[in-house]
């Protein structure tokens, strides 16, 4: 089935599963300094293939289906907290992805690889997160975490 296809299905899934649902999908545009970087960052780093590519002669873009997508909002003290257990000081930026990921050590491995900048190593946070602090190549801070079973809390 084509991308189209795909997309409109996932649509009228999502739609029937909760018809009053005011949102149905968040996406978050990054604009990368370096597209080519970014990709290989993105994809090789976490593993990923584009779930849909564009160019169209005045410019390049894709799409990366990254799981189920959430806004965080916070106030200052919160944002200072949270960098605070994550890295020991204040360091994000207005924004900072937060992605779930089975193998966090598999994940930081890869992401080291592909021009990622360790923030900070692993910790375990008060909620119970295996969280990781990384900085991809353009600055954009990205917490790594994984959900810890009770007993590994």
């Amino acid at each position: 089935m084509s991308e189209s296809g795909d997309q409109s299905r996932k649509e009228s899934s999502a739609e029937m599963s909760n018809p009053n649902r005011p949102i149905l999908e968040l996406r978050v545009a990054l604009t990368a300094k370096d597209y080519e970087r970014s990709v290989k960052f993105y994809c090789e780093g976490l593993g990923i293939e584009p779930a849909q590519l564009w160019n169209n002669g005045q410019g390049r873009a894709l799409i990366l289906e990254m799981g189920d997508a959430t806004l965080e909002i916070f106030d200052e003290t919160q944002a200072e907290t949270i960098d605070q257990i994550e890295a020991e000081k204040r360091v994000s930026g207005q924004i900072r992805f937060a992605i779930q990921v089975p193998d966090l050590e598999a994940a930081i491995e890869r992401l080291l690889a592909h021009g990622a900048t360790l923030v900070h190593p692993p910790v375990i946070t008060p909620w119970g997160d295996h969280n990781a602090r990384l900085q991809d190549p353009d600055g954009m801070q990205i917490t790594l975490f994984k959900k810890l079973d009770k007993k590994d809390a």
